[in-house]
């Protein structure tokens, strides 16, 4: 069974000026929060993304971006974890809002069959994941566009095609769901409704009732 080890954020910066501090405590917060990426849990990757961001004198994050990532789906989670700790940051008096904070997230795992894993196949699978974003934004865009009424019904077969070569079928965007519905616990909304909305532009029906409730 692979184990999520561990998942650090530092802060780099040019000042000597005190630093914001996360209640509760940096590690604390991740190991809470962290929903590891399937795609990266599935095929052993790890490694570390660096996430820029601002926090204003009530703790909240503001102008937050992926500084320097791996291209695949850590991105997103390192993203969402400094964006859900908006509003829990304690700032010191006098603190300049204006600074940059550099945090590296590193993601690591253990055991199940990571160890068997070489750098040449988790090469072809970051190459395929970017090869499939592409791929994958060609379907979301035909049944946003279908959504709209403006689509070219004979494009669909190619469309469903597509979408089997990726598997996306209902096994994966149930799983979607169930991220989804774990991130909302976690009162990330924004993150949850982005879930959904996955489903929805996969052509499926499946969350239309979860947008529906939390997402409109």
């Amino acid at each position: 069974m692979k184990k999520i080890l561990a998942v650090f954020l530092f802060f780099i910066g040019f000042s000597a000026q005190a630093q914001p501090m996360l209640k509760g405590g940096l590690d604390a917060f991740i190991q809470t929060n962290i929903i590891y990426p399937g795609f990266s849990l599935q095929h052993c990757l790890e490694g570390k993304i660096n996430v820029s961001f601002k926090v204003n004198l009530a703790g909240e994050v503001y102008t937050s971006k992926v500084s320097s990532g791996m291209g695949i789906d850590l991105d997103q989670e390192a993203l969402r974890l400094i964006r859900l700790s908006s509003g829990k940051w304690q700032v010191p008096e006098g603190y300049d809002t204006a600074y940059v904070i550099i945090a590296p997230v590193n993601f690591t795992i253990s055991g199940g069959d990571c160890s068997t894993i070489g750098i040449t196949e988790k090469n072809k699978a970051i190459a395929a994941y970017r090869a499939n974003e592409g791929l994958t934004e060609v379907i979301t865009n035909f049944y946003r566009n279908k959504g709209q009424g403006k689509f070219n019904e004979a494009e669909e077969g190619r469309i469903i095609a597509l979408k089997e070569e990726l598997g996306y079928d209902d096994t994966y965007l149930k799983k979607k769901i169930e991220e989804g519905q774990k991130r909302f616990k976690q009162n990330d909304k924004q993150g949850a409704c982005e879930d959904f909305l996955f489903v929805k532009y996969m052509g499926s029906a499946l969350a239309d009732e979860l947008l529906e409730k939390y997402c409109k």
